[in-house]
């Protein structure tokens, strides 16, 4: 199992209701293409700034990383946001 966490700057957004118009629409498709588990988890309360956290499972650590490289990548290539960081979390069958 892998998780990524997107930190992204949003474009011209003034208000929380542009921002949810804003990440919706990507939270949305990262679903859709990924078949992932995705949603903000964090800055909810700035308006120009969203963390996306993104989880994916499967039996191969080799396909996880790949999902989660496509994840990346959709998010970086969206005009609308500028990705500031993202940070990889590997979870096994030893972990606590």
């Amino acid at each position: 199992m892998g998780a990524l966490e997107l930190d992204v700057v949003l474009g011209d957004i003034r208000s929380l209701k542009e921002k949810r118009s804003a990440v919706r629409p990507v939270i949305a498709e990262l679903r859709r293409r990924f078949e992932v588990t995705v949603a903000e988890a964090g800055h909810l309360d700035k308006y120009r700034r969203s963390l996306i956290g993104v989880a994916a499972v499967a039996a191969d650590a080799g396909h996880v990383g790949d999902v989660l490289d496509a994840c990346e990548r959709l998010v970086a290539g969206r005009p609308e946001l500028e990705l500031v960081s993202a940070r990889r979390r590997w979870l096994g069958p030893n972990d606590e």
